[in-house]
């Protein structure tokens, strides 16, 4: 297992981040690794939006990585990291290897280490009992290496390098006149220390012989060897024994699997490697890395090993609007200012949440908890969360805190809040190069009450002009977002910063009467008009969810 001075620990807020999710995951990264050990990396579960991303270019820092899902890996587990073997050893040689490493099953890689194949013990065993074949050392074109090595051979004359590549095995125990009628030519031999029936085979054309007992063999034999270019061969074995082992120089690449491998990658997901598990019955997995190089085996004892993911999750604590598969990871910290949602955890885990108007607020006030210096980029990343998040202290959920740590961190900064604000907001409403889909998800939730998921997303501007354009391409995107996200209703904060006001669309079965039932108010033209509302955590959301509660 990992040290905790080795822990890896991803700081990430939720998914469609806005400002303050992703400023608040890099000064919270930052603050960590200065207070506690491991490495923390700051993390980001979605696209940013125009707003964040010109705070993170004013400031010079480098957009998080994006992570899309978190659930444990295939890297993530102490899989058996071992070398492939070549082709062309013999199955005894495998059967050895397999003994060693106490595994029934060998993957076969090139010399650039693609995976060609696997051999098991099964394949083995079949090689064996079932094969009757005795032309089969030719058509698996042995190599003479092979030989010597099964049959702890001595090469008297020959190349040990070449191949057996025609002829059958046969004994060659008969008279010399009886061998001559089944000896051909390429034949391979096995015989005992016979004089007459070794001239009678080099006669026949034999391509090999293997002399049993490791005999003292006559110079005569040797040398008409050489000329007929006949391998000579020595074994210690008796005939017999030589006869049984033989087979077993075959090189696995015969016997090998090639089709229809069962394999994986280490970027794969465990759920989905259990689930192709549970439908094979092989006990091990070939393992590519992400350039497709076989690294390793797995079986499905390593899934007990399996190291989940840490993370601490920043600025939300609803199941919905978290990264996927975190039900699969490992929750070590939550750092929050919403509502406590339906986020739960395995184990318990350090929590905080405070009713503020910003997550970078309450960042702030653990730097001067733990005496931590704020340096420049880090301020300049907070107060930029809070004046985000409180629409520049304009919001109800702002708190005189929020303003209060806004205008310290603006002063170590070195920038005037109010132009600041202003900058960003008309940074994020450039909305004339962008799509439907890029305007609706740059800061959107979904949430769930009584059996009723729908979501909301809040769009911000200084001008009426902007918010009329972003409705005209908004409201005919709103079915197909309801239809991606499989949520029943759907509704867009079209917020304008000066005037206070939101001009709320929305669509679905029901939308429209839960409006009217929350504010006692009725549709104007496209939208609803909410005066004074611009909060969707303290102005919106819980009307909505009083509203669902009394249907």
């Amino acid at each position: 297992m990992e040290s905790e001075k080795t822990r890896k620990v991803w700081v990430v807020g939720h998914k469609n981040p806005d400002t303050d999710s992703i400023c608040s995951a890099i000064a919270y990264a930052n603050l960590k690794n200065k207070t506690d050990d491991g490495e923390f990396i700051p993390k980001r579960a979605g696209e940013l939006n125009e707003e964040t991303k010109y705070v993170l270019d004013t400031f010079g820092v480098r957009t998080p990585c994006l992570i899309t899902d978190v659930g444990a890996q295939v890297k993530d587990i102490e899989f058996r990291q071992s070398p492939g073997i070549s082709e062309t050893i013999s199955l005894k040689r495998a059967w050895e290897m397999m003994k060693e490493q106490d595994v029934v099953t060998l993957s076969i890689t090139d010399d650039d280490d693609n995976l060609v194949g696997l051999i098991t013990t099964q394949d083995i065993t079949t090689s064996y009992m079932d094969v009757y074949d005795n032309y089969i050392l030719s058509r698996a074109k042995t190599q003479y290496r092979n030989l010597l090595d099964t049959l702890e051979g001595t090469l008297v004359c020959g190349d040990e390098n070449a191949y057996f590549t025609s002829g059958k095995v046969l004994v060659g125990s008969a008279n010399p006149e009886i061998m001559e009628e089944y000896i051909d030519d390429g034949d391979l031999v096995i015989m005992g220390n016979r004089y007459e029936a070794q001239v009678c085979a080099l006669e026949a054309n034999a391509s090999c012989m293997v002399i049993a007992g490791e005999p003292k063999i006559s110079r005569t034999i040797i040398k008409m060897a050489e000329e007929k270019n006949c391998t000579l061969i020595t074994t210690p074995y008796d005939t017999y024994t030589t006869a049984r082992l033989i087979n077993q120089s075959i090189p696995i690449r015969y016997f090998m699997r090639r089709e229809n491998l069962v394999m994986f990658e280490t970027e794969e997901y465990i759920e989905q490697v259990r689930d192709i598990m549970s439908r094979e019955r092989h006990r091990y997995f070939p393992i590519l890395n992400e350039d497709g190089k076989y690294v390793g085996m797995i079986s499905r004892r390593n899934l007990l090993n399996m190291r989940k993911k840490q993370l601490i999750l920043v600025d939300h604590n609803e199941k919905s609007q978290a990264v996927d598969g975190i039900a699969g990871a490992d929750i070590l910290e939550i750092i929050d200012h919403h509502r406590i949602g339906s986020l739960e955890t395995m184990s318990p885990v350090f929590f905080r949440n405070q009713p503020l108007g910003c997550t970078g607020t309450i960042v702030y006030q653990m730097y001067q908890e733990q005496g931590v210096e704020i340096d420049r980029t880090t301020a300049g990343l907070l107060c930029s969360a809070i004046l985000s998040d409180t629409l520049m202290y304009r919001s109800p959920t702002c708190t005189p805190l929020d303003r209060i740590a806004a205008e310290e961190l603006a002063k170590i900064a070195g920038i005037h809040t109010e132009d600041h604000a202003r900058a960003m907001f008309q940074a994020g409403s450039d909305f004339g190069s962008k799509t439907p889909e890029e305007i609706f998800y740059q800061d959107f939730k979904t949430f769930s009450q009584g059996g009723v998921d729908f979501g909301v997303g809040q769009i911000s501007a200084m001008t009426q002009e902007e918010l009329e354009q972003v409705k005209e391409k908004l409201l005919p995107y709103l079915k197909q977002a309801m239809a991606e996200r499989k949520i029943s209703m759907v509704f867009v904060m079209l917020t304008n910063i000066v005037d206070e006001t939101t001009y709320l669309i929305c669509d679905g079965e029901g939308a429209d009467r839960l409006v009217e039932k929350a504010y006692h108010i009725h549709k104007e033209n496209d939208y609803h008009v909410l005066k004074g509302v611009v909060s969707r955590k303290k102005q919106l959301i819980p009307m909505f969810m009083s509203a669902l509660q009394d249907q």
